[in-house]
């Protein structure tokens, strides 16, 4: 259940998006305060979430819909249903992400590594250029349905197998890491804290979207396997277990990154032009990990090796994710009535023929991690409304507390879950859809065509709920058999 639940939240969120945002949001000393911030969503956010879709989950054995039209009331099953389309909606293109890291493994094993920046953004064009990322974009939706086609046991086995070889990878790339002369200063600068940072509420904003994307928590994926739990499986001790091991993770991939740029880097620019380069994202936010990353092994001595290790590492934890997903949805469809290999066909078909935008224009691909990256705070405040339909209190004591060999969550997440994540939610998406009119697109952001405007996102938000508030007794009743 631990591996299988850890298969969900470290994935490329970890590798591929921790570093880089946790980059962005340093101050001139260091990323220590951004990391503060971080930890704080991890126990005032992600932890009580988690506890929630566990227990959610093991209640209302069911999916995401199916739990919400239990659990918090018929008419509230539109809620759960757009957690399930969140989650859904990333993953069509976060199968991209996952072509991405398979091409990348293919690619770092059979040709020499890229010498300089111009040769590295060569391979990045060229693989761009063709119908490859439509390819592994295929593949990896194909291996991912060809895990859950033969049900939950064979979901286990695969993450028995991926978790274990992926923490093992990370923790022999973070030995040669160390050994690096100068990885010391990256390190350090990881580490150090610019305090003045905090006054920014951007950096709280990049702190709570990165821990739900990191933990994933409020997707309605731990939900999902929580309808798998057995009733002495503990709520808490688990959730603590996924937050805490997933954020290791995530700062272990964060060390090996920091230390291996400012390592390699260090000799050749200045701290400040080091972390300009860890900062600029590049096309839909790649360029550190799949531009310069590669060309860095390249002078790294046994860089070979650690260039396969570090794409196997990641093509493992997107794997391992994107297993979750097609789960989540195969789920809802089968609550629905549909047989469950009829389900996984149809989910990795649709999953596939909708990540095809992503795959083949960057631009579309950026506009939907920002639209539905940003979304999975709306997610968490409707898994919190479906604890708080049922009384918090009530529902503790009942689901999640004196269970044996598991720890009370107490009244504490009570006051977390009823007052502390909604408001969370409620301010920094007020602040966030402020900040996206006044600086990210302030001369567009009426337009719902600009991948970056506020509108884009009401407006893909908006037609969603809409739809789904207009069919919920139609979903109610195939869901849970109603007349």
């Amino acid at each position: 259940m631990i591996l299988c639940v850890l298969g969900i939240a470290v994935g490329t969120g970890n590798i591929w998006r921790f570093p880089r945002i946790a980059a962005q949001n340093a101050g001139e000393d260091g990323a220590g305060a951004f990391l503060v911030a971080w930890l704080v969503f991890l126990f005032v956010w992600s932890v009580p979430l988690i506890i929630a879709e566990y227990a959610l989950g093991r209640k209302g054995r069911m999916g995401v819909v199916g739990t919400f039209a239990k659990l918090a009331g018929e008419k509230f099953a539109w809620m759960g249903a757009f957690v399930g389309f969140v989650a859904t909606a990333i993953m069509f293109y976060y199968s991209v992400v996952a072509g991405w890291c398979i091409y990348y493994l293919m690619k770092m094993t059979v040709a020499p590594l890229p010498l300089s920046a111009e040769a590295a953004q060569g391979v990045w064009d060229g693989f761009q250029g063709g119908g490859f990322p439509v390819g592994f974009h295929a593949l990896a939706m194909g291996l991912g349905a060809v895990v859950v086609w033969n049900g939950i046991r064979s979901i286990e086995r695969a993450n028995l197998v991926l978790i274990p070889a992926l923490l093992l990878i990370v923790l022999i790339s973070l030995a040669r890491t160390l050994t690096l002369d100068g990885a010391s200063e990256g390190i350090t600068f990881l580490f150090t804290p610019d305090w003045s940072t905090l006054a920014h509420p951007r950096i709280w904003l990049e702190a709570l979207t990165q821990n739900a994307w990191d933990t994933g928590a409020g997707w309605g994926l731990i939900l999902t396997y929580g309808a798998y739990m057995q009733s002495r499986h503990g709520v808490v001790k688990n959730a603590i277990i996924t937050g805490v091991g997933n954020n290791t993770v995530s700062l272990l991939a964060a060390i090996v990154i920091f230390g291996t740029v400012f390592a390699i880097l260090g000799s050749q620019m200045s701290k400040g032009e080091v972390l300009e380069v860890m900062q600029t994202s590049g096309p839909a936010a790649t360029g550190l990990t799949f531009i310069w990353m590669p060309q860095l092994f390249a002078k790294m001595p046994g860089g070979d090796i650690f260039a396969i290790l570090f794409f196997l590492g990641l093509a493992f934890a997107a794997f391992s994710s994107l297993i979750s997903m097609i789960e989540l949805s195969t789920r809802v469809l089968v609550d629905f009535g549909i047989a469950r290999r009829q389900a996984i066909l149809g989910v990795c078909i649709v999953g596939f023929t909708l990540g095809i935008p992503s795959a083949i224009n960057l631009e579309f691909f950026a506009n939907q991690d920002f639209v539905w990256g940003v979304a999975l705070m709306i997610s968490g405040a409707f898994i919190a409304f479906a604890v708080i339909r049922q009384g918090a209190a009530r529902f503790r004591t009942e689901s999640i507390d004196n269970q044996p060999d598991d720890w009370n969550a107490g009244p504490i997440w009570d006051s977390l879950v009823r007052f502390v994540i909604p408001t969370l939610a409620a301010v920094l998406l007020g602040w966030w859809l402020y900040q996206a009119a006044a600086v990210y697109a302030p001369d567009r952001w009426f337009d719902p065509f600009d991948p970056f405007s506020v509108m884009t996102c009401l407006a893909q938000w908006g037609i969603v709920l809409f739809l789904l508030i207009l069919l919920n007794r139609r979903v109610v009743k195939r869901t849970l058999g109603t007349p």
